[in-house]
């Protein structure tokens, strides 16, 4: 039978295929991160010096018969024990140093999207402005009307004294007699 275009193809495993892992791999490396972030502080530095004093202490000024670990021998097993550490402890940095990476990468990039909006939103807000100022350049201001009914007032004035001056008088004021108030 054909395969479909629209289903996606069944995965089959191979000798060379990795097995899928079971359980949350974040977990290890929220450990290793607690682990390496241990490893930082100045309470690590101190317990591991004092382990490496008593370690030594004991092998040297200890009971013959309770030594484990010869100062002739150049206290072979400390070297053992302290390469073990080290070498679990370098992983363990640099997993805790990759995941804070992908950390620091996320947060840049949520940060370069956060500018974007904002300078789209400054950008928004800049043109609302623009256009404010333009329509308030429109708009009649108080002062701007006040000279304007100066100004037909003064007009009218002028009308009514060369109406007045040559004896023609206005349409309406023949129509309608003065009223004394």
């Amino acid at each position: 039978m054909a395969e479909r275009l629209d289903t996606p193809r069944e995965v089959r495993r191979t000798l060379w295929s990795r097995p899928k892992t079971r359980g949350n791999e974040d977990s290890f490396g929220q450990v290793a991160e607690t682990i390496a972030r241990f490893m930082g502080t100045p309470k690590f530095l101190l317990y591991m010096t004092l382990f490496c004093v008593i370690w030594l202490l004991w092998n040297t000024i200890g009971p013959q018969d309770l030594r484990f670990d010869k100062a002739a021998n150049g206290f072979t097993a400390l070297t053992l024990m302290l390469s073990i550490q080290a070498s679990y402890s370098a992983p363990l940095i640099l997993l805790a140093q990759n995941r804070q990476a992908d950390r620091d990468r996320v947060s840049a990039e949520q940060d370069r999207q956060r500018a974007e909006r904002n300078l789209a939103d400054t950008e928004y807000l800049a043109r609302e402005m623009a256009s404010l100022r333009i329509a308030m350049g429109e708009v009649a201001t108080r002062d701007f009307v006040r000279s304007e009914l100066r100004g037909l007032f003064e007009e009218l004035q002028r009308t009514a004294a060369e109406s007045a001056g040559n004896g023609t008088g206005d349409a309406s004021s023949q129509d309608n007699p003065p009223t004394n108030t």
